[in-house]
């Protein structure tokens, strides 16, 4: 049976996303991305294609890396200005009635209480299509403005994310009981307060002793997505990911990373098909190959080779102006994007890299391959990626948007549809339907240690409510 291709947009709330410079083409409608009709047009279109979710990417700070300033990343809106992912959302799912919605949230600078309810009413509202990239945020410039002199280590990002997760989980999958909302007009009982349990959490870096704030939404957790590409978040990503996200410069060296992330899932008592994998790509597509070359000349006049190098300088954490242009770089540990920079420097053994060359190949679609040609050259391509590289979908970016998208879904959905590649019509109704076909996390996912865990144990019928005497009175 042929594998069925997943498909996800890839997009941010900001006029330059993955392609710096192209937001000056007279087709770009990039710079309508802080109205709503942009979004909810964008989401019937997607809708129209059948893609599975549109990905919403989000940082919590400025590329200052380049040149050591912020200036080249406001002057070509590289990722800025930049809105809140969250709010979008609930505008397109009105709009749509099968389309899933991934949103970033950097929990490094949340808490897990207040983060668990946005999630939940996101699912509410959105009857089930919501999922949660999970990001620990790479930005020096993010740390420094949200209380903190510096990001924490690499390392330590983990060990609070797996924490932060494990306390959501809870309050998710087990602070509520099925059957807890029982409207009972007659009696004047809405929720059975003696299936609602508090979670009791004291750890390291969290102390939630309470009951979740809102009621089981139809997944109850979100679909966890994650984008680590480092061992640790290699490990975190087999864990916990039921997408991962990935980029890659050629399929064949892609694979060792999609069967590691996989061997790594199965160690840890997962089924290897329940990680989905996807990777970034862009097209550029049009009738026939000739008129896609032209096209992608075009659009290639517009690159700034300025803003690659200052998305390369926040993903990677090295400032590119420091080094001759035209020098080969070597890998170097740094506390940002570990899959930046050794992408570039490790992942081909065979190829050196200059920063020329990452400017240059950064221009558009950013660290993932630009497909050009006919509906069938596309298509050709996207299978060979999937087949080769193990893939179970990809996240497609825009050159310019909506454009980029409209093209997608009116040329090359339906060939991969001649082709049995992706679905006809949407199968299920929830977003983790079509991740895995089950409405809620698989039974060896961590969060589904905490189903049904608290039923037995202290409720809010019989726990007392400790309040101090300073919160009472406030």
């Amino acid at each position: 049976m042929t594998k069925r291709i997943s498909l996800n947009a890839f997009d941010m709330t900001c006029p330059s996303h993955q392609s710096p410079g192209l937001w000056r083409h007279p087709a770009n409608r990039a710079d309508q991305y802080n109205s709503l009709e942009y979004w909810t047009d964008l989401a019937q279109t997607l809708e129209r294609g059948k893609f599975d979710s549109l990905f919403l990417a989000d940082v919590l700070g400025i590329y200052d890396v380049y040149k050591n300033s912020s200036a080249p990343a406001l002057r070509d809106a590289d990722q800025l200005p930049l809105n809140d992912p969250f709010f979008q959302i609930p505008a397109m799912a009105a709009v749509t009635k099968n389309l899933g919605f991934a949103v970033t949230s950097a929990l490094t600078y949340e808490q897990p209480y207040a983060l668990a309810r946005k999630f939940s009413t996101l699912d509410h509202l959105t009857r089930g299509r919501v999922g949660w990239n999970v990001v620990t945020s790479y930005l020096e410039s993010a740390a420094r403005n949200l209380g903190r002199t510096e990001q924490l280590g690499h390392d330590q990002r983990y060990d609070l994310a797996e924490e932060f997760l494990d306390v959501t989980y809870k309050l998710w999958e087990g602070s509520w009981e099925d059957g807890a909302v029982i409207k009972d007009r007659a009696n004047g009982i809405f929720t059975d307060p003696s299936k609602v349990h508090p979670i009791n959490h004291a750890g390291e870096y969290f102390n939630v002793p309470g009951i979740h704030l809102s009621e089981p939404s139809p997944q109850r957790s979100p679909v966890i997505f994650q984008a680590g590409a480092s061992p640790r978040g290699r490990e975190f990503s087999a864990k916990h990911g039921e997408g991962v996200f990935i980029n890659g410069i050629r399929p064949d060296l892609t694979r060792s990373a999609t069967d590691d992330i996989r061997d790594r899932a199965e160690r840890r008592g997962r089924s290897r098909d329940s990680v989905k994998i996807f990777s970034l790509m862009t097209a550029v597509v049009a009738d026939s190959d000739a008129a896609a070359e032209k096209l992608h000349k075009e659009y290639l006049s517009y690159t700034s080779a300025d803003g690659a190098l200052t998305f390369y300088g926040g993903w990677s954490g090295l400032d590119m102006s420091q080094y001759d242009p035209d020098e080969p770089l070597k890998y170097v540990d740094t506390n940002a994007v570990r899959s930046a920079l050794s992408i570039f420097t490790k992942a081909d053994p065979t190829r050196e890299w200059t920063p020329n060359d990452i400017a240059h190949y950064l221009g558009l679609g950013g660290i993932g391959p630009v497909l050009v040609g006919s509906p069938e050259t596309v298509a050709d391509e996207i299978e060979r990626w999937v087949d080769v590289a193990g893939l179970d979908g990809i996240n497609l970016a825009y050159v310019v948007t909506p454009g980029s998208f409209e093209s997608f879904v009116d040329l090359v959905v339906p060939e991969l549809q001649k082709r049995g590649r992706v679905w006809k019509d949407y199968e299920g109704s929830t977003l983790r339907e079509y991740i895995s076909g089950n409405r809620h996390v698989d039974a060896d996912h961590p969060a589904a240690q905490y189903r049904h865990a608290f039923i037995g144990a202290p409720s809010a019928a019989d726990t007392p409510a400790r309040i101090e005497l300073s919160e009472a009175t406030a």
